[in-house]
């Protein structure tokens, strides 16, 4: 492909992307449980309060942070993926299925299970509870994780053999949780249920600037990222030969991937599929694997899909459909699609 037309297949991906995600940021705002006239979200979004103050209230403290949360999430769970594929050098390596998720998991269910919501007493008479406390045991979960497959990547050459380790490694952690779930109080094992089940609504106005800051940090640091991504994709040796330290890079690449998934799965929970399916859909729409053009258009290809989950989850009249029932609807297709037509989005020139 040349680089005009390369130029102007990413101009339009990235135009559509762009009016597609204010779109769903506009259903999302009127449509939901309540149903609210579009101009009256227009002028409560812009600074004016409506007669009616349920709606003021349902639209800046509930719907606007949520779509925040949703978009971010869904930018932060693509990155990881397409970070990790790249990594592995594996088209079905994703955070959920590398165990990163799994371990974020298990962080928060040591805390939600075993220390009743809060990490023991610290500096005296300080104790640390509530989201920062579950915060805190994702990025130990998620941190463990990448520490083990940090260590087993400088020992295991294959791909594919790290990538069943991570997968064991995810094994071992759930049958953890499970554990805990049978030792734990019946409020514990609730709380901890409701969780699991995905939410983008959990993170509050008061929360959103430290939630924002973190993801917008692993972001940045995969945009910093794109020389080395693109040294790996055409082998070790290349890379090296490039000047650059691969072991070094393997680590940054899984210390953002492990930022990013660990914040996200404290606030919203375990979020499957994003990770792993968009980062193709990304590929396909670009027919390249340039990570200067990817990573943007995997961004917010994942923020639109979050906001169309969003959107379906809160759209009918039966309350919330947790996050988790409606990425699969999407995920698994197009997975089976990726593994019949492998060849077809095999990493492109």
């Amino acid at each position: 492909m040349s680089n005009n037309s390369s130029s102007r297949r990413f101009s339009i991906t990235m135009a559509v992307l762009l009016a597609l995600l204010v779109a769903l940021v506009g259903a999302c705002l009127i449509f939901g449980s309540v149903d609210i006239d579009a101009q009256a979200v227009l002028s409560i979004v812009m600074g004016h309060d409506s007669d009616n103050e349920a709606w003021n209230i349902i639209v800046r403290q509930s719907r606007m942070p949520m779509i925040a949360t949703a978009a971010l999430a869904g930018a932060a769970l693509a990155i990881s993926g397409l970070l990790l594929q790249t990594t592995f050098n594996n088209p079905l390596a994703g955070p959920s299925i590398l165990g990163v998720s799994t371990g974020a998991g298990l962080g928060v269910a040591v805390v939600m299970l075993a220390m009743g919501g809060t990490i023991g007493k610290m500096m005296g008479d300080v104790a640390i509870g509530g989201y920062l406390a579950t915060l805190l045991g994702a990025f130990i979960g998620a941190g463990a994780v990448m520490l083990v497959l940090i260590i087993f990547s400088s020992i295991v050459k294959s791909s594919t053999m790290l990538l069943i380790i991570g997968m064991l490694v995810s094994y071992l952690a759930s049958s953890v949780v499970q554990l805990l779930n049978s030792l734990a109080t019946e409020q514990g094992i609730q709380s901890y249920v409701a969780w699991g089940f995905g939410n983008f609504s959990g993170v509050t106005a008061a929360q959103m600037p430290l939630y924002a800051s973190l993801i917008g940090v692993g972001l940045v640091g995969a945009v910093m990222m794109v020389k080395p991504l693109n040294a790996l994709l055409l082998g070790t040796r290349y890379a090296e030969n490039l000047g650059i330290n691969t072991h070094r890079t393997r680590i940054a690449l899984l210390a953002i991937t492990g930022l990013l998934t660990a914040v996200v799965t404290a606030y919203c929970g375990p979020i499957g599929f994003l990770g792993l399916v968009v980062p193709h859909i990304a590929r396909l729409m670009l027919a390249t694997s340039n990570h200067s053009r990817l990573i943007p258009v995997t961004m917010l290809a994942g923020a639109d899909i979050a906001l169309l989950c969003t959107l379906l989850s809160v759209g009918g009249d039966h309350g919330v459909i947790p996050i988790n029932a409606i990425t699969p609807i999407i995920g698994v297709p197009i997975i089976l699609y990726i593994i019949l037509n492998r060849r077809k989005i095999q990493y492109f020139n």
